[in-house]
């Protein structure tokens, strides 16, 4: 439905064909949920909660969009009948979006959605063909790298994994602590990956120091960069409906400044995001409504980036 009924982003006017800057693509996909259900409704869920966020951002000099063009896309849908004709159908609708024009903003979903979003990414003119220049940056509760879940080698719960083997090049994962002893091996063994625990930079003994350490790297990332962030790397309290709510996760403000800084950090560039896991239905509305507030910081940094090259 493309019509003025169809739900927008921030509830933003929108012209009625592009170019536009950024484009927020909704993928309601869930098949291999392994605990609490519901992502498929968390796009439309995140994209409703978010017509209640204030457009005033402390970084910007206007409000959102900041003289960006905003596209809220229609949402992908499939009814093919395998899990990886699914999967396919995601990295071809994703796929258009992602060629260098517009920044896309992914919202799911469950966090299956990640390989076909790097296989789509691939053909950004800022990797011309070789995820190996990507580094992606994964804020999660799980490690997502086991090998399989379920007998299924294409879950939520190998989405990293997954990425791993399509070709991404680094994995910098943060606020980790939920994982197994397969994927705690395979983390130390592989030099592609790089984690830091929660308790690492969010305990209360270690916890500063550790942040210091945190944030100066993510100054220090190069390079082409894309961010994946499953809600349930906030902490539990903050996202109740998710597939697998964690105690131990991000503050919200912790969530804030390592995107701020992500996107401020001098030698990368973010070349888009998807926010997944949101399982609305199981509370009110935190959990949606903590998801949009995320989605709205990384357009607020988006615009932020565009602006400063401007200069």
């Amino acid at each position: 439905m493309e019509g003025s009924e169809r739900a927008r982003f921030l509830g933003l006017e929108e012209a009625d064909s592009g170019p536009w800057d950024v484009v927020v693509l909704p993928v309601p996909f869930e098949m291999t949920t392994s605990w609490g259900e519901g992502a498929e409704k968390g796009p439309a869920a995140c994209i409703e909660a978010s017509s209640q966020i204030e457009l005033y951002d402390p970084l910007l000099p206007d409000d959102l969009p900041c003289g960006l063009s905003v596209h809220t896309a229609v949402a992908w849908g499939s009814d093919a009948p395998t899990l990886r004709e699914q999967l396919d159908s995601i990295r071809d609708y994703a796929a258009p979006w992602l060629d260098g024009e517009q920044f896309p903003i992914v919202l799911g979903g469950e966090h299956g959605i990640l390989p076909p979003l790097m296989e789509a990414a691939s053909g950004h003119p800022d990797l011309g063909g070789d995820l190996g220049r990507l580094t992606l940056i994964q804020i999660d509760a799980h490690a997502d790298l086991r090998d399989e879940l379920n007998d299924e080698r294409f879950s939520h719960g190998t989405a990293v994994r997954r990425a791993l083997d399509a070709g991404v090049g680094r994995v910098i994962q943060i606020g980790t602590r939920a994982l197994s002893r397969e994927e705690a091996a395979f983390a130390t063994a592989d030099g592609r990956v790089e984690t830091w625990f929660a308790r690492d930079f969010m305990g209360v003994c270690d916890g500063q120091a550790g942040w210091a350490r945190l944030t100066e790297r993510i100054g220090q990332v190069e390079g082409t960069v894309w961010l994946t962030f499953d809600v349930d790397g906030l902490d539990g309290a903050l996202v109740p409906a998710t597939g697998t709510p964690v105690p131990g996760g991000l503050s919200h403000w912790a969530a804030v400044d390592l995107i701020e800084r992500l996107f401020a950090a001098t030698g990368s560039t973010v070349i888009g995001a998807d926010i997944n896991e949101i399982a609305p239905g199981q509370d009110d509305s935190l959990t949606q409504f903590n998801a949009a507030l995320i989605a709205t910081k990384i357009l607020a940094c988006h615009a932020l980036s565009r602006l400063n090259q401007k200069d």
